[in-house]
C-alpha cells in the first residue's frame, strides 16, 4: 500500500495553521473596510495626476455642491436602522431555533442511546464483529456533542456575516463617491471577511471536535467519525431555518416594497417614502448573508462528514493511517490559502477602472481559484495520500490509486465552475436568454411568465449532466468516498464563493443606502452597476449550492446505506418505490409551504404599505417619514410564524419513514427527493434570476433594444416588475432551501441509522 509522503504531525500542524491564516486575513480585510468612516469630515483629496479606480479622490458631492455632512450622516442614520433590524430578527429567531435545537439535541440522544438499550458497555463494532468498539451511549452522546457544535457555529457564521454586511454597506456608499472601482473593493472585502470566517471557522471546529472526541475513543474511528456526522446535521437543520425563515423575511419585504411602490404609485424601487424600504433592506442580510452563509457552511461540514465516515471503514481507518484519514480536510485546509491569493487578485492585484470591468472581475475570481485549487489538489493528493489504498464499497473493499482520487476531487470542482458559468448564462441580462424574457414583456406579464418559465426548465440541461458525469466518474474511481470528496471539490473554493455571493447584497444595500440618503445619481449609477454585477454571481452561488447539495447527498445517502447494513436497494421492491414516490413529492410539498408563506406575509406587507400611502398626510409629497417599525415588524411575525411548518416537515420526515416504514423506505424517500429536488431547485432559481435580471434590463435602458422597452414605469416595465415579484420567492426562498432539503434529510437518516436498523419499520412488523 505504502505510506503517505506527509507526516501525520505536519497533516496536524497543517490543518490548523491554515484555518488560523483564513482567521487572520478576514480580520485584516475587516480592519482595511473599517477605514472608511462613517462620520462627517472632509475626505483625503488626490491632488495627483495617478488617480486610481478610474476617477480621481474628489467627491461627487464637492463637484456638484452638495453638503457632505448631511449626506454622511444620513448614510449612517439608514445603516443603523438596517443594522438594528436584522439584528433584531436573527435574536428573535435564534430563540426560537435554540429551542428546537435543544429539544432535537436530547432526541438524538434518546434514540442512539436507546439502541443497546442505554448500555455503557462496549459492543462488537458494527463493520467487524471480532473487534470491540466503544458502546451506542458513547455515540449517543458525542453526536449529540458535534450536533450542538454544528448548529452553534453555523449560527455563529450566518450571524457575523450578516454583522460584516450591514457594517458595510453604508461604507460602500459612501466609496461610491470617489469612483466604482473604491466602492467595489470595499463591498468585496466585506465579502471576503464572511467567507473566510466561515470557511476556516468550519473547518477549526471541526478539527478540534475530531481531536478531542479521538481522546475517548482511541482506535475506534467508525465509532468517532459516525459520532462526528452530528456536526453536519447540526449546521444543516441551523441552515434550513436560517434560509427559509431569512427568505420568507426578505421576499415578504421585496414584494410588498415593489408591489405597491413601483406598480401602484411609480416610485423608485429604495424610495424613502415607501414604507417598506428599511424592512426589503433588512431582508437582503437575514436572508442573501446569514441564510446563504448556514447553507454553505451545512454543506461543507455534511461533505467533510460523509467522507470521514467511508474513509473510517476504508484502508485509513482500519491501519489507523491519520493523514490519509484527514485528506478532506487537508482539501479544505488548501482551499482557504488558494482563495486568498485569489482575493488579492480582485482587491490588490488589478484595479478597477470601468463599470464594465466588475463582472469579469468577480467571474475571473471564480476561474483563477479554481485553476489555482486544481494544482492544490494535485500537490495534495501525492503528498497526503499513498499510491494505493482500499476504499469501502458496500461491504467490499475497492483498490484506488491516488491520482484516482485526484481526478474525483478535481471532477467536482470543474463540475461547480461551468454549473456557475451555465447559471450566469441563464440569468445574466448580458446574454439572449434574459433578453429574450425581457422582450416578452411587450405582450404583458403572462408572456413574461411563459417565457421565464421555459428558460428555468431549459437551464436544469447542462448543471444535470455536469452533475452526471461527476457522479460517474468519481464513483467509478472511488465508490461513494470519491463522490464525498466530489462535493469537497466543488465547495474548496467556499470562501471565494461566499465573498462573491455576499458582496451581491452589500451593493444591493448600498444603492438602496444611495437613494433614500439623496445622493447624487451619478452615485446611483455606480451602485446599480456594482448590483448588477452582483446580482448574476449571487445566482452562480446559488447554482455552487444546489450541485455541491446533490453530491453531498448522494454521499451521506451512501454512507446512510452502508449503516443501515442495506445490501442493495431495490426500486422494483414495493417497500422501497412507495418511498422514492413520497420521496419525489416532498420537494413540491416544501415549495408549496414555503411559496404560500410568501404570499401570506406579503398580503399583510401589501395592505399595511397602502394603508400608510392613504392613511399618513405628506407621505407621497414627502413631507412626512413613513412608519418604517410596522413593515420590519410584519416582516419578522410572519417570517418566525412562517417557517416553522417546512421546518417540521423536512426534520420529522426522515424520523416517521425510518420508525414506521424502516431503512428500505427511507432510502426510497432520500433518492426520491434527491432526484425531484435538484430540478425544482435549479429551475426555480434560475426562472426567479431570469425574471429579476430582465426587470433590470429594462431599467438600465443600456442598449437600443432594452431603451424600447422602457423606460421604468412603461407597461413593458410593469410587466417585467410582476415576473420579478412572481420569481423573488422562487430565487430566494424556495429554491436556495431545497438544496438543504435533500441534504439535511440525508444527513438526518445517517445520523438516526442505527436506531432505525434496530429499531425501525414498526407497521411492516405489525402486518
Amino acid at each position: 500500500m505504502g505510506a503517505s509522503i506527509l507526516s501525520d504531525f505536519g497533516a496536524e500542524i497543517l490543518i490548523p495553521v491554515c484555518a488560523v491564516i483564513g482567521i487572520a486575513f478576514s480580520l485584516v480585510q475587516w480592519v482595511l473596510v473599517s477605514k472608511v468612516k462613517l462620520s462627517p469630515g472632509r475626505e483625503s483629496v488626490n491632488n495627483g495626476s495617478g488617480a486610481k479606480n478610474g476617477y480621481s479622490d474628489y467627491l461627487i458631492e464637492e463637484e456638484e455642491g452638495l453638503n457632505d455632512h448631511s449626506v454622511v450622516l444620513k448614510c449612517a442614520e439608514i445603516q443603523s436602522a438596517i443594522s438594528e433590524g436584522a439584528t433584531s430578527f436573527l435574536f428573535t429567531e435564534y430563540q426560537y431555533v435554540g429551542i428546537f435545537m435543544v429539544a432535537f439535541a436530547i432526541l438524538i440522544f434518546l434514540f442512539l442511546g436507546s439502541v443497546e438499550g442505554f448500555t455503557s458497555k462496549s459492543q462488537p463494532c458494527t463493520y467487524d464483529k471480532s473487534k470491540i468498539c466503544k458502546p451506542a451511549l458513547a455515540t449517543a452522546a458525542f453526536s449529540t456533542i458535534s450536533f450542538l457544535l454544528g448548529a452553534i457555529t453555523s449560527v455563529v457564521s450566518g450571524f457575523l456575516g450578516m454583522k460584516i454586511a450591514t457594517y458595510a454597506n453604508a461604507r460602500t456608499t459612501l466609496e461610491a463617491r470617489k469612483g466604482v472601482g473604491k466602492a467595489f473593493i470595499t463591498a468585496f472585502r466585506s465579502g471576503a471577511v464572511m467567507g473566510f470566517l466561515l470557511a476556516a471557522n468550519g473547518l477549526l471546529v471541526l478539527y478540534i471536535a475530531i481531536n478531542l472526541f479521538k481522546l475517548y475513543y482511541g482506535d475506534d474511528w467508525s465509532g468517532l467519525f459516525e459520532a462526528i456526522t452530528g456536526y453536519g446535521l447540526g449546521g444543516s437543520s441551523m441552515a434550513l431555518f436560517g434560509r427559509v425563515g431569512g427568505g420568507i423575511y426578505t421576499k415578504a419585504a421585496d414584494v410588498g416594497a415593489d408591489l405597491v411602490g413601483k406598480v401602484e404609485r411609480n416610485i423608485p424601487e429604495d424610495d424613502p417614502r415607501n414604507p417598506a424600504v428599511i424592512a426589503d433592506n433588512v431582508g437582503d442580510n437575514v436572508g442573501d448573508i446569514a441564510g446563504m452563509g448556514s447553507d454553505l457552511f451545512g454543506s461543507y461540514a455534511e461533505s467533510s462528514c460523509a467522507a470521514l465516515v467511508v474513509a473510517s471503514i476504508s484502508s485509513f481507518g482500519i491501519n489507523h493511517e491519520l493523514t490519509p484519514m484527514l485528506y478532506p480536510l487537508i482539501i479544505s485546509s488548501v482551499g482557504i490559502i488558494v482563495c486568498l491569493i485569489t482575493t488579492l487578485f480582485a482587491t490588490d492585484f488589478f484595479e478597477i477602472k470601468a463599470v464594465k470591468e466588475i463582472e469579469p472581475s468577480l467571474k475571473r475570481q471564480l476561474i483563477i481559484s479554481t485553476v489555482l485549487m486544481t494544482i492544490g489538489i494535485g500537490i495534495v493528493s501525492w503528498i497526503a495520500l499513498p499510491s494505493s489504498f482500499t476504499i469501502f464499497n458496500f461491504g467490499d473493499q475497492k483498490a484506488v490509486k491516488n491520482w484516482q482520487l485526484f481526478l474525483c476531487v478535481a471532477v467536482g470542482l470543474w463540475a461547480g465552475l461551468i454549473i456557475g458559468f451555465v447559471t450566469e448564462y441563464y440569468t445574466s441580462n448580458a446574454y439572449s436568454p434574459v433578453q429574450d424574457v425581457a422582450d416578452s414583456c411587450r405582450t404583458g406579464a403572462a408572456t413574461n411568465v411563459i417565457f421565464g418559465l421555459a428558460l428555468g426548465y431549459k437551464s436544469c440541461i447542462i448543471p444535470i449532466f455536469a452533475i452526471a458525469i461527476s457522479i460517474f466518474v468519481s464513483f467509478s474511481f472511488a465508490a461513494m468516498y470519491g463522490i464525498a470528496v466530489a462535493a469537497l471539490g466543488m465547495l474548496s473554493t467556499i470562501a471565494t464563493g461566499l465573498a462573491i455571493d455576499a458582496y451581491g447584497p452589500i451593493s444591493d444595500n448600498a444603492g438602496g443606502i444611495a437613494e433614500m440618503a439623496g445622493m447624487s445619481h451619478r452615485i446611483r449609477e455606480r451602485t446599480d452597476a456594482l448590483d448588477a454585477a452582483g446580482n448574476t454571481t449571487a445566482a452562480i452561488g446559488k447554482g455552487f449550492a444546489i450541485g455541491s447539495a446533490a453530491l453531498v447527498s448522494l454521499a451521506l445517502f451512501g454512507a446512510f446505506v452502508s449503516r443501515a447494513a442495506i445490501s442493495t436497494v431495490d426500486v422494483l421492491t414495493p417497500k422501497v418505490f412507495i418511498g422514492l414516490l413520497v420521496g419525489a413529492m416532498l420537494p413540491y410539498w416544501f415549495s408549496a409551504m414555503t411559496m404560500k408563506s410568501v404570499g401570506s406575509a406579503a398580503l399583510k406587507m401589501v395592505e399595511e404599505v397602502r394603508r400608510q400611502f392613504n392613511t399618513i398626510p405628506g407621505l407621497m409629497e414627502g413631507t412626512t417619514k413613513p412608519d418604517y417599525a410596522t413593515c420590519v415588524k410584519i416582516s419578522t411575525d410572519a417570517s418566525i410564524k412562517e417557517m416553522i411548518p417546512p421546518g417540521a416537515l423536512v426534520m420529522l420526515t426522515p424520523l416517521v419513514v425510518g420508525i414506521f416504514f424502516g431503512v428500505e423506505t427511507l432510502s426510497g424517500v432520500l433518492a426520491g427527493s434527491l432526484v425531484s429536488g435538484v430540478q425544482i431547485a435549479i429551475s426555480a432559481s434560475n426562472t426567479g434570476g431570469a425574471w429579476d435580471n430582465a426587470k433590470k434590463y429594462i431599467e438600465a435602458g443600456a442598449s437600443t433594444h432594452a431603451k424600447s422597452l422602457g423606460p421604468k414605469g412603461s407597461d413593458p416595465h410593469k410587466a417585467a416588475v410582476i415576473g420579478d415579484t412572481i420569481g423573488d420567492p422562487l430565487k430566494d426562498t424556495s429554491g436556495p432551501s431545497l438544496n438543504i432539503l435533500i441534504k439535511l434529510m440525508a444527513v438526518e437518516s445517517l445520523v438516526f441509522a442505527p436506531f432505525f436498523a434496530t429499531h425501525g419499520g414498526l407497521l411492516f412488523k405489525l402486518f
